[in-house]
């Protein structure tokens, strides 16, 4: 086949080739809102989009500390806490699917980015380098309990505006999965674990 004869073959399959560096404007804003046929008025789901995309940035945050925790963990109990790690970031992944996937029914935009995700969530930034174990444990009840307590204000706003699809993914969901993680996390730092830091306490 000769030059000519593959730019008529190339042309004869235009339509099959992916036609890469497109651009356009975007079909809708970060903080915009549409309007969808919910039953539910306009002032509920905003405050309910903006309430879950606070949920989302910290719950996508709690996500990145459990990976970060999976690989860095270390000492005696390295094993069950590398599984343990590997659990809680799998069910937080199902998690920000749905909080995500709620925020776009009620017409919002959910939270996706890096930076906007730093920059919106309330828990605290971990360092990059590796910690010892049983300050591992504690940032990440500290996060949890930061996460829970955003939660059960969402909640509480969701239930006086009668959102209940809102209201009932976070109870179920995000409160409920997040408060039994919580448990298996602070139960190896009680007195009897050999998990303890030799720093001095603070």
């Amino acid at each position: 086949m000769n030059i000519n004869e593959t730019v008529t073959e190339t042309n004869k399959y235009s339509k099959a080739n992916p036609k890469l560096h497109q651009n356009a404007d975007l079909i809708q804003e970060f903080g915009t809102r549409i309007q969808v046929p919910l039953g539910l008025d306009n002032d509920v789901c905003s405050q309910s989009v903006t309430d879950l995309n606070l949920v989302l940035a910290n719950l996508m945050i709690l996500y990145d500390m459990y990976r970060k925790g999976h690989w860095q963990t270390s000492g005696q109990t390295f094993y069950q806490l590398h599984l343990l790690f590997e659990k809680h970031y799998n069910e937080i992944n199902e998690l920000i699917d749905e909080v995500a996937e709620r925020v776009q029914i009620l017409g919002g935009v959910s939270i996706a980015m890096p930076n906007e995700v730093r920059a919106l969530s309330q828990i605290e930034e971990s360092p990059a380098g590796r910690e010892e174990v049983p300050v591992q444990l504690s940032r990440f009840v500290e996060a949890h309990e930061v996460l829970l307590r955003c939660t059960r204000e969402a909640v509480k706003r969701a239930n006086e505006n009668e959102d209940e699809g809102t209201s009932d993914l976070l109870v179920s969901g995000v409160i409920r999965t997040n408060e039994m993680q919580v448990w298996f996390i602070y139960e190896h730092l009680v007195s009897l674990s050999p998990v303890i830091s030799n720093s001095p306490e603070t």
